[in-house]
């Protein structure tokens, strides 16, 4: 007999169970889904070449790498909701141009204010894609063993865009500036507006309600008050500004709560989490990216400005850390069923837990088939949680409230990469602005230097050759310790997370049926 989250099993005829064009409708969905990885992979890449052109300060640099995040984990629930009842392709495609209109903004920004602003926008357009790929798969395959594979190469789709955004960034940046790295963005919008008008078939709750939109204020304050004051705690201390901000959040998320529990079409189902499966998988992604998110904004850093190599060098050199989550996100479907869904999910962030352990101990002369293997094994393990862990998000609910569960996942991602590279990211930066200047470096360079290392490698370029390799091998030595300590920090996150994921999934399973009763 069919489970009561999967009652749509119950009355699927087979043409139903696998609709024609299902293979190619997914196609153009994961486009969605190369674009947004595209995106943030290239931004890291790009960094130190818009800290020489923008020359942000530390703290603009960080909000220019999460603000994107932070305003896209507060508004994934809303827009999530808003597909369920506009229509998910409606709003993946009209999404997808804002996108790509809004890449020309941040290509062509003139300063860090501007590009914090541009990165902002990206943001809202962004809320729009990702819960509406993963809310169309839930309803494109009915299937739960077509559904998984699926999802693989949804996920694997994501993981290509980690690999194709440094090596493609890498060489745009080896021959024209920054900003080409955005406008990468706008071919692929182009097909996947054109495409997506044909294949993709339209869905959305038959009896959805109305959107409610002190729901969405209350979601958008409470997720950005909280991450706001998070990152500035973390950067700069506890001030009046920083409580009054997180304040602020906790209070509107919990009206938010609140609200939900009274409304009888509420923007977010909150007795989702009830299901104890649902519940573990969110906490597993959140703290999973949290963990992970800020090692990898700094990890590009390293690799070209303490190991020297090309923005392509260092793109190829990511590889691995993709080519393992393809081949891991294929198979973890099969894997979960085989084993179970506890044991791949925790083996996943057990691994990646210990090669972030083994950062911990790199320097500047690291080897790279030190860092591959590092970096492979982290593939690996994401390849097999996420993918897993998003199976379960989607076969826990009915597929008419898809985009709400979607957006769920999709929030703790965003969210955790958000509190990841505010808190990881602030640990860098603390440990790093207390390296020693050697004697005679003017004042002016000195504070440069402190700011970040590119800007230490930047300002270093006024000074006498001894004295410039002096400053530059001293802000080396020091980022590579802050990178430690935060990797420290990461992998205690990700084994702890392991531990839990073990027994808040036990006993979960994915489905294995055929669609029959």
């Amino acid at each position: 007999m069919s489970t009561p989250s999967t009652p749509t099993q119950q009355v699927l005829a087979p043409d139903e169970l696998r609709p024609p064009g299902r293979w190619i409708a997914l196609t153009v969905l994961v486009l969605a889904v190369l674009l947004v990885a595209v995106d943030a992979t290239v931004l890291g890449l790009a960094t130190p070449f818009l800290s020489e052109d923008l020359k942000p300060t530390g703290t603009q640099l960080l909000w220019i790498g999460d603000v994107y995040s932070f305003v896209i984990a507060g508004l994934l629930v809303s827009m999530g909701s808003l597909g369920d009842r506009i229509g998910r392709k409606k709003l993946l495609l009209s999404g997808a141009v804002a996108f790509g209109a809004v890449s020309v903004l941040n290509a062509y920004a003139t300063g860090p204010a501007m590009m914090i602003v541009a990165r902002a926008l990206l943001g809202v357009a962004g809320a729009t894609l990702m819960p509406s790929t993963l809310a169309l798969i839930r309803n494109l395959f009915h299937d739960p063993r077509e559904r998984s594979l699926a999802i693989g190469i949804w996920g694997a789709m994501a993981s290509a865009g980690a690999a194709v955004g440094p090596v493609v960034g890498g060489v745009l940046l080896e021959h024209f500036w920054w900003g080409s790295v955005f406008l990468i963005n706008l071919p692929v919008m182009a097909v996947l507006v054109v495409v997506g008008i044909k294949m993709i078939p339209e869905s959305k709750n038959p009896a959805p309600g109305p959107w409610d939109l002190p729901s969405v204020v209350f979601s958008l304050v409470g997720v950005v008050g909280v991450v706001y004051a998070v990152k500035e705690a973390a950067a700069h201390g506890v001030s009046w500004g920083v409580v009054a901000a997180g304040v602020a959040g906790v209070l509107a998320l919990v009206r938010f709560v609140q609200r939900q529990f009274r409304l009888p079409a509420p923007l977010l189902d909150m007795r989702l989490f009830h299901h104890r499966g649902f519940s573990g998988a969110v906490l597993a992604d959140l703290l999973t990216i949290l963990g992970l998110s800020g090692l990898v904004f700094f990890l590009s850093q390293f690799l070209q400005l303490v190991q020297g190599r090309s923005p392509l060098e260092a793109g190829l050199a990511e590889l691995p850390a993709a080519v393992g989550a393809v081949v891991a996100g294929l198979l973890a479907g099969r894997a979960a069923r085989r084993f179970s869904v506890r044991a791949v999910v925790s083996g996943g962030l057990a691994g990646i837990g210990l090669a972030l352990a083994v950062v911990t101990v790199i320097h500047q002369e690291t080897a790279y088939p030190l860092l591959g293997a590092v970096l492979l094994v982290v593939g690996v393990g994401a390849g097999l949680s996420f993918t897993v862990t998003a199976d379960v998000i989607l076969s826990s609910v009915p597929k008419e409230h898809a985009g709400s569960a979607s957006a769920v996942s999709e929030t703790a991602y965003e969210l955790g990469a958000a509190l990841g590279i505010a808190l990881l990211g602030s640990i860098v930066t603390g440990v790093y602005r207390g390296f020693d200047t050697p004697g005679g470096v003017p004042g002016p360079v000195t504070a440069a230097a402190h700011e970040s290392l590119g800007g230490a490698v930047e300002a270093s370029q006024a000074l006498p050759a001894p004295q410039a390799h002096a400053l530059v091998s001293a802000a080396q030595h020091a980022f590579v310790d802050g990178l430690g300590a935060a990797a420290a920090v990461g992998a205690a996150v990700l084994l702890a997370t392991a531990v839990a994921a073990w027994f808040l999934l036990r006993g979960q399973r994915l489905e294995d049926g055929t669609g029959h009763p």
